[in-house]
């Protein structure tokens, strides 16, 4: 199973790659192989649909990971009640054959006390375009779930974490094995 975990974050000191950072831990430790695409680290250019950016490093990259995936981890911070632009921007480079059939979970991290649901409802609006099999339960964190170094300390949010990711892993493991038999 090979699962690719997007970082919508633009962001050098991100809390939601912290988040996706403790989401691919989890992964790891279930010996699942993780795909990555960090908004802050590989530079997309800014979609405007023409094929000579198809050609960009970056967007072969994550056109081949999002092609290599079984199953898709969608997170991002919550920038003025929707998913971030970055994200936006990754997602309008792929298409409904990345998606299809494919199960997928959105998680965000949202700062001041909103809590990131805005963001959420904008991305499941947006994967329901791309065809994604998005799972019904979702994960929300607020930066005081994570400490100075990262990590997630708040033990509830850790404990709603790994619920949403086994959901997410069984799911995917029960698609997968319904597509071998046939």
């Amino acid at each position: 199973m090979k699962v690719l975990v997007m970082n919508g974050s633009p962001r050098e000191k991100s809390m939601t790659r912290n988040l996706t950072n403790t989401i691919t831990d989890q992964l790891d430790e279930k010996g699942i192989e993780v795909l990555t695409f960090d908004a802050g680290f590989h530079d997309l250019p800014l979609f405007k649909g023409r094929k000579e950016d198809l050609n960009h490093p970056e967007v072969l990259r994550l056109v081949n990971h999002a092609t290599k995936a079984d199953a898709f981890v969608i997170c991002s911070p919550e920038y003025h009640n929707g998913m971030s632009g970055a994200l936006k921007n990754a997602l309008d480079f792929l298409g409904g054959s990345h998606f299809k059939h494919k199960p997928t979970v959105l998680a965000s991290v949202g700062g001041g006390g909103k809590g990131g649901i805005n963001a959420l409802n904008n991305m499941r609006t947006v994967m329901r375009g791309l065809y994604a099999l998005v799972l019904p339960d979702q994960f929300c964190a607020d930066p005081t779930c994570f400490d100075d170094k990262g990590y997630m300390i708040d033990d509830k949010a850790k404990e709603r974490l790994t619920v949403v990711v086994e959901e997410f892993v069984s799911l995917t493991k029960t698609i997968e094995h319904d597509v071998e038999v046939k």
